[in-house]
């Protein structure tokens, strides 16, 4: 692959209709922006219509031809799930890319709105069953693609499958583990869709990407309640500012990876990619190995069984 890959590398994308989640700012915003500015039609998926509707005037400020279209869609909520898939169902007849790039991180014990632990219930399950529910629509479209964004923190993950939504609870910084658990998730969920999709000998691939570190704002501090918990986020962001600057990079550079993934030719299903900098926390996007564990196929298929439990999703089109 080409070494300094940069938004000006992105192929023509016209024609093509990507759906990116959490595309009302940070990577998601910059990966809508980059694919629009290509001629994708992009559908801007944000928990706010608001926040989605003001990203997308910002990026029609800046490209006036921009195709975009901004649907709801709260990944904490299957029926908000359900509710999107139907829609994009019903205004599309193709989709080529599925970015699922939105992506939380708290320092309490939240639930969704089925009482899953929000950080494995939105970064995992969500986008999970959001994938279930659109794979018809990805299989009809010849070459679609799933882009799963995990983290560098899952190299440190391991699934504790007796205890997946750390139903004993945690606050402060304990709650980097859930976060970790659940970017190992969309590793394993990333390569055990792949496994499934080259069994069924159909032209839809999954791979994932990682944008090392990234200013973005994945503190989800509007989720949190009380003093303490506000005050674990603000030490999170001070450290963020501290540490960002001197060893990482912008949301607008960490986007490259993922947008490589969902618009570069040459990708395979089961690729992964990540900034090819030191410890791969900035640079230009590389092919790179995600750590052992994330390809352990036992958990990936035990994963996949719990989830497709958890969410009612069961990919009947693969299933067969």
């Amino acid at each position: 692959m080409k070494t300094n890959w940069t938004y000006e590398d992105i192929p023509d994308q016209t024609g093509r209709v990507a759906l990116v989640t959490g595309a009302n700012s940070g990577l998601g915003f910059h990966t809508a922006r980059g694919l629009a500015a290509r001629g994708a039609n992009v559908l801007m998926a944000c928990r706010s219509l608001a926040r989605g509707e003001q990203a997308a005037a910002n990026i029609r400020g800046q490209l006036p031809h921009a195709q975009l279209a901004v649907v709801q869609l709260d990944l904490g909520d299957h029926s908000s799930i359900e509710r999107c898939a139907e829609t994009v169902r019903g205004q599309c007849e193709r989709l080529d890319i599925l970015v699922n790039n939105a992506g939380l991180s708290t320092f309490a014990r939240q639930q969704t709105a089925q009482g899953h632990e929000l950080q494995f219930g939105v970064n995992h399950l969500g986008h999970f069953a959001l994938t279930g529910r659109l794979l018809p629509l990805l299989l009809g479209t010849p070459s679609s693609r799933v882009v799963n964004v995990s983290s560098l923190a899952h190299r440190n993950a391991r699934l504790d499958f007796n205890d997946l939504q750390n139903e004993g609870g945690f606050s402060g910084f304990a709650g980097f583990g859930a976060y970790a658990q659940s970017k190992l998730a969309n590793l394993l969920f990333t390569f055990e869709l792949q496994r499934k999709l080259a069994r069924n000998n159909v032209s839809t691939i999954s791979m994932a990407a990682h944008p090392g570190l990234s200013s973005t704002n994945l503190i989800s501090r509007d989720k949190l309640s009380g003093d303490r918990h506000r005050l674990w986020a603000e030490i999170a962001a001070l450290m963020a500012r501290l540490v960002i600057p001197a060893f990482g990079q912008s949301a607008e550079q960490g986007a490259l990876p993922q947008l490589y993934a969902a618009a570069a030719p040459e990708v395979n299903g089961g690729d992964y990619f990540g900034p090819g900098g030191w410890q791969e926390f900035r640079g230009s996007p590389k092919l790179i190995r995600a750590k052992d564990h994330a390809y352990d196929e036992d958990a990936a298929r035990r994963l996949w069984q719990v989830s497709a439990q958890l969410t009612g999703e069961t990919f009947p089109p693969l299933e067969s």
